[in-house]
């Protein structure tokens, strides 16, 4: 096992794995930016490197940087955490290069998974579903791209092989639009992701997202941890997940779970991974696969009682993975709402000095959040400052036991979500369970047009 870890990354999930790395008495290296030289996460670290300016791209993102403080401080391994580096497989390449373990999967997979069309492709070799649309790339010729589109049936979305986070993505309803939005899409995927090879999807009109965790070793074994189920989004955007997702038969999630764990067999993947899913008519799709942890990975530890984070290192350290199926026994229910600093209904950014800070605590109550009273919340990042997570017997105590922690949880002198939560969580459509991805940005485009 480690003895060091350096962590490459910032807030919540830097002290999500600084606490994990305590609990197995390995010492920790925090990077950090100069906007986050108050960070909690730092002060409590063994040792702490500054690697440069707040913006992202002058700290979080360099390369050099983190792997220089990786050989000044004598760690062995390196866990990028979610988002900045962690599905970067130059990254991983460089850090095993440089000595050190990623903890993740082998470059060659984030690099499979990380292109949208290669992944598909990838997948439907290893039986699992997909959603039907182009057979790889997009071609340049016009007519052919009209065929394709024609046999797949409208509406189709067009998507860019290198895109993630809801960008680089276009809806099209009609022959008319599509050529255009073809060209737009790809312009758009070169700018933003330096690839401009995009593909064409049929869309589904009321698909729901789920989500199945998996855990690979490198020594050719694999489970499933159930699912989650992420479908209240705002652009692409998940606000709230649970798990197990609401009316989805559980043989047919063992079924899928077990093509996944397949999958993960037959590429070789090592690490902690998510499947995601659209779900629609009983039928599963897959659309893309996160190579590394997830924001939402704190409800699946809370019903299957495995330490993900931990799991993690120990893969990364060689060991063989501690669980076999068998053993994944799923019990309860579990609901994060994710906590932002922004307005609860226009979503702008709302960075500043938070003055009053009360978690909610009570049976079954979790708060990953490396927030405090008095820290101050940088404008140079992601808006997210917490995630509140409730755990019952089922998905009704689960609920109520939010709805209380939602009630209690004080955070002042910014903005944030908490009230588009309680919102949510008296919505009788989220109540029952099982809405589409759809449903919030719908719900949210009604109120703004009786606002009006």
């Amino acid at each position: 096992m480690f003895e060091k870890i350096l962590i490459a990354n910032r807030g919540e999930i830097a002290l999500r794995i600084q606490r994990a790395c305590r609990e197995m008495g390995i010492r920790t290296v925090v990077v950090h930016s100069e906007a986050d030289t108050e960070a909690k996460y730092v002060k409590l670290a063994d040792e702490s490197v500054c690697i440069g300016p707040p913006p992202a791209a002058s700290s979080y993102l360099n390369i050099p940087a983190i792997i220089s403080a990786a050989e000044v401080t004598d760690a062995e391994a390196i866990h990028p955490g979610y988002g900045f580096l962690a599905e970067n497989a130059d990254f991983a390449e460089k850090v095993e290069r440089s000595g050190f373990v990623f903890i993740g999967p082998r470059p060659e997979n984030i690099r499979l998974m990380g292109d949208k069309v290669s992944a598909k492709q990838a997948m439907a070799k290893a039986g699992v579903p997909t959603v039907p649309g182009s057979d790889g790339a997009l071609p340049e010729d016009g007519k052919e791209v009209v065929r394709i589109a024609r046999k797949v049936g409208y509406p189709v979305i067009i998507k860019a092989a290198g895109g993630g986070g809801g960008r680089g993505m276009r809806v099209v309803h009609t022959e008319a639009a599509l050529l255009n939005a073809v060209n737009m899409t790809r312009a758009e995927a070169q700018a933003a992701f330096a690839n401009p090879v995009i593909y064409l999807e049929k869309y589904l009109e009321r698909p729901r997202h789920i989500e199945i965790q998996v855990l690979a070793d490198a020594h050719k074994n694999a489970i499933h941890l159930g699912e989650r189920d992420c479908s209240l989004q705002r652009r692409h955007q998940k606000v709230m997940e649970e798990a197990p997702a609401p009316e989805l038969p559980s043989k047919l999630r063992d079924r899928v779970g077990e093509r996944c764990v397949d999958a993960c067999r037959k590429i070789g993947y090592r690490g902690a991974g998510t499947f995601e899913f659209l779900f629609e008519d009983g039928e599963f799709y897959f659309i893309e696969m996160n190579t590394r942890i997830q924001v939402e990975h704190p409800v699946t530890e809370m019903i299957s009682g495995v330490d993900l984070v931990q799991e993690q290192i120990r893969v990364a350290a060689g060991e063989k993975l501690r669980f076999r199926q068998k053993d994944i026994v799923l019990r309860g229910h579990a609901i994060e709402c994710r906590i932002n600093a922004e307005d609860p209904y226009r979503f702008t950014p709302s960075p500043g000095k938070i003055t009053s800070y009360h978690p909610p605590g009570g049976p079954g109550i979790r708060v990953d959040s490396h927030v405090y009273q008095g820290y101050s919340v940088p404008p140079y990042y992601d808006s997210m400052v917490g995630k509140l997570i409730a755990y019952g017997a089922n998905r009704e105590q689960a609920i109520a036991r939010m709805r209380i922690a939602l009630s209690e949880m004080v955070v002042e002198g910014i903005q944030t979500n908490i009230a588009l939560h309680r919102e949510l969580l008296s919505d009788t459509r989220v109540l029952r369970g099982a809405v589409s991805i759809h449903y919030l940005e719908q719900k949210l485009a009604q109120q703004q047009t009786k606002k009006k």
